[in-house]
């Protein structure tokens, strides 16, 4: 009996889509999700066009792995973070996976605005270090430990 209690039951890997372009913001969730989730596999892209290119598995992504989880800067370049949101939201097969919009942004309407749009979660970036990881922290304990994410078959 106490085998049983003391087995660990393996969590499956986790793949989260990045779309972000600030270099040093990309490489602080690098760092986090590394340091917390060894089951997670992060994918980054800069802009909204990589994104969708991503996901569609269109080149150069056509060995894409469908992912669990997207984290969505709004400030992209090219194709704004809402417009990405739209697209993935009013289309059937991307529809479930969850967008988290990681953003510097305050403004009531972007806040406002995402959730209209479907996203699961709205983070204002902090302006350090410290709290950048304590908010990456608690977004991993809330979508990587808390909650059942859908399974894709792709």
């Amino acid at each position: 009996m106490s085998d049983l209690l003391d087995a660990v039951v393996p969590v499956r890997p986790i793949s989260i889509l990045v779309a972000e372009d600030e270099p040093g913001d990309r490489e602080l969730l690098e760092i986090a999700l590394a340091r917390n989730s060894p089951n997670c596999k992060m994918v980054a892209v800069e802009d909204g066009f990589d994104a969708l290119k991503y996901l569609r598995r269109e080149p150069p992504f056509a060995a894409a792995q469908r992912p669990d989880l997207i984290i969505l800067d709004l400030n992209l370049p090219g194709k704004h973070g809402r417009e990405v949101l739209r697209e993935l939201k009013t289309d059937e097969n991307f529809n479930s996976i969850p967008v988290i919009i990681l953003s510097t942004s305050h403004d009531d309407g972007d806040v406002t605005g995402s959730y209209r749009l479907g996203a699961s979660s709205y983070i204002v970036k902090p302006g350090n270090f410290r709290d950048f990881n304590t908010v990456v922290r608690r977004l991993q304990e809330y979508w990587l430990q808390s909650v059942t994410l859908p399974r894709h078959h792709s």
